[in-house]
């Protein structure tokens, strides 16, 4: 007695040469064998009916009584639906997919089609079958469970190829210059608190991690907004993880603790850095406040900053995402996140096989919203300080105004 896999596994070696009795008569030992849940154990792992594993049981119990001669010719018994009435698949089909059968009247055309309910309306118009002969037939025709699949990117800038080739030489010719590139995002927030983290972790075997059934937010603990500069040349990670809100001037703050506690030291002779970015969120390519914070680090640091902003809808793209952010989930998943020095200890240990390393710190600074940038304010951002590449109009070189 084994695994349903291993059953499949001889019984996928055994068909060919096995005629209908002894393959029914095998079916039927392997169940005796098996126990309790035994012939739907078989069934699964076989794919043959339960009466014809039924009927094998009693024949292997029944000794001397068997008559060795007596086997039924290939293609005897009991015929198809499908061969008996030829209509049967379509009339399926037409109820399956209504629109491109030519049936946009169809009965079933907004209803979940489970093999029960089509079973059903096969009965009203005269078919008997059972959802198990449905679901049968529905593989015979092709179809399978399936869910959707995110495709669908909408409609593209004809110079989108363009956009990310623009980005690319950019990123190389700092890197190639020894100047620094980083990738900046905020990922996911997060509750602090004994709630459900996705993932699984290894544990005593049935003693699983109490949390909470409802994701509600506890007021007193709060949550955390962490937002992470990427090091694309030194393959490294800096994470600041807030307590208020996800504003433009933390997403520049966290840039700032950077620069002054990394940055500066690994590039001591640097004069630009270049910050890819999403083209939506704190870091937005509209948001004046972002703008605003950038300029006011450039007088402070002296640098001149280059940003290139991603094009809508691309933020998968954006290095930080599959470099780092993905290993801190990837880090922490199954383990609640109780405390905010569970996060930043939780990301500060996440490592890789290439060399990732990370460093996390926790802000406690408070960050208003609605912070307002005059029009008197936005013309100083345009000095040689700090320069924006339109990468979403599809002008590399224009600069971005209010």
């Amino acid at each position: 007695m084994g695994s349903e896999k291993t059953l499949t596994m001889k019984y996928r070696t055994f068909q060919p040469v096995l005629d209908e009795r002894v393959r029914r008569l095998w079916a039927g030992t392997e169940a005796l064998a098996w126990g309790r849940g035994n012939i739907a154990a078989v069934a699964r792992a076989t794919g043959l009916s339960r009466n014809t594993i039924r009927r094998g049981m009693q024949e292997s119990c029944q000794k001397n009584t068997l008559d060795a001669t007596r086997i039924r010719r290939p293609g005897g018994g009991r015929k198809c639906k499908s061969v008996v009435d030829p209509t049967l698949m379509q009339a399926l089909e037409r109820l399956v997919e209504p629109d491109s059968r030519g049936d946009p009247q169809s009965p079933l055309r907004w209803t979940c089609k489970s093999t029960r309910l089509l079973a059903e309306e096969m009965g009203r118009q005269g078919y008997a079958v059972s959802h198990q002969t449905v679901a049968h037939l529905l593989h015979e025709l092709g179809y399978s469970l399936q869910g959707n699949r995110k495709s669908k990117e909408g409609s593209t800038h004809p110079d989108r190829n363009g956009q990310f080739e623009h980005i690319n030489r950019k990123v190389t010719g700092w890197i190639r210059r020894g100047q620094p590139a980083v990738s900046v995002d905020t990922k996911k927030k997060e509750l602090i608190g004994d709630f459900k983290n996705n993932g699984q972790q290894w544990r005593p075997k049935g003693d699983p991690q109490k949390v909470r059934v409802h994701d509600f937010p506890d007021k007193q603990l709060g949550k955390a907004i962490p937002y992470g500069v990427y090091d694309l040349a030194q393959n490294a990670g800096w994470v600041s993880v807030g307590i208020d809100h996800d504003a433009a001037a933390f997403a520049v703050n966290t840039i700032r603790r950077w620069w002054k506690s990394t940055g500066q030291a690994a590039y001591p002779k640097a004069k630009s850095l270049l910050i890819m970015a999403d083209s939506g969120g704190s870091n937005g390519v509209r948001v004046r406040l972002w703008k605003w914070e950038l300029h006011k680090l450039a007088c402070e640091t002296g640098l001149t900053i280059h940003v290139c902003h991603l094009p809508p809808g691309t933020s998968k793209w954006n290095k930080i995402e599959h470099r780092l952010f993905s290993f801190i989930s990837h880090n922490w998943r199954g383990r609640p996140l109780l405390t905010h020095a569970t996060i930043v200890n939780l990301i500060a240990n996440t490592r890789t096989s290439t060399g990732l390393k990370v460093r996390c710190v926790l802000d406690r600074k408070r960050y208003p919203t609605k912070v307002t940038v005059s029009d008197e304010q936005m013309p100083k951002t345009q000095n040689l300080l700090l320069s924006f590449n339109n990468i979403v109009s599809g002008n590399p070189k224009k600069s971005l105004a209010a």
